[in-house]
């Protein structure tokens, strides 16, 4: 009986070597991705060969975002694939739309392209995302669900974070 359980416990001890092997020798749940190391708001997410880094919604400016306020979100999207694929769309439970917009507010019909090992950032000064006429108010460090759609690596969701303020913490003038 002692032989018999010993021959099981190796076999099964070899099996499970063997699976781990397998594993890192085929790159399953490879999450490898450089990018400088700073504290970034967002939140972080992987569809398919799409890495999502830093998603948020941008800052209320002095007071929170108010219901019927268009809210911009930010994202950097990295395609790891070796096929091109494209943001088609995103949504929130507390926004009437998300729509992909370009710097100047005007809506890209036919999303953003994300060509393979390339780095896009939707980011103010460029192409990024709009929540129009949100549902409820907005603090800086909430939290809500959102969903992002790509054209090949279908769709995600998870909670993106409103940035917390960051105020001027200047002194105040000596009188």
């Amino acid at each position: 009986m002692t032989s018999l359980f010993r021959r099981l416990r190796g076999r099964c001890a070899l099996a499970a070597v063997a699976l781990a092997l397998a594993v890192t020798a085929s790159g399953c749940g490879d999450d490898d991705f450089s990018l400088p190391e700073w504290d970034a708001p967002g939140q972080n997410a992987r569809v398919g060969n799409i890495m999502i880094r830093y998603a948020h919604v941008a800052e209320p400016q002095g007071e929170p975002w108010q219901p019927g306020d268009d809210v911009p979100a930010y994202v950097w999207l990295y395609n790891k694939g070796g096929e091109a694929d494209r943001l088609v769309g995103a949504s929130s439970p507390n926004a009437a739309s998300v729509d992909i917009v370009d710097s100047n507010g005007k809506t890209l019909a036919d999303g953003v392209d994300l060509p393979p090992n390339k780095l896009v950032e939707l980011e103010p000064s460029t192409s990024h995302l709009m929540l129009q006429d949100v549902r409820e108010m907005i603090r800086g460090g909430d939290f809500m669900k959102f969903t992002m759609r790509f054209e090949k690596a279908g769709p995600i969701t998870f909670n993106i974070h409103s940035q917390i303020p960051a105020y001027d913490e200047s002194p105040s003038p000596t009188y």
